[in-house]
């Protein structure tokens, strides 16, 4: 389920990789923070983070995927889904 204060462990994770990697400690992270309105996620950000965001959370994100996650919602969700499922 995913909270959209990013309070859950997982998104607070993300936060950090995108405050990190995008050299801004104060970011807010929110499922609208994108390429396209975010200046320092440039092309060499996104790679870095797709990189941190696969060696954190032990998921591979295949070339095609990695182009189409262009939004902190569309990654989030990416990580979600490959959850182990309980129950």
């Amino acid at each position: 389920m995913l909270n959209d204060d990013y309070s859950d462990p997982t998104s607070h994770q993300l936060q950090q990789i995108f405050r990190d990697v995008l050299n801004d400690p104060d970011l807010r992270v929110s499922d609208d923070l994108s390429v396209e309105n975010t200046p320092t996620w440039d092309s060499l950000a996104h790679i870095s983070l797709l990189f941190s965001i696969e060696s954190e959370f032990g998921v591979r994100f295949s070339d095609e995927e990695m182009s189409s996650l262009d939004s902190a919602g569309a990654i989030r969700k990416a990580i979600i889904s490959r959850a182990p499922h309980s129950g």
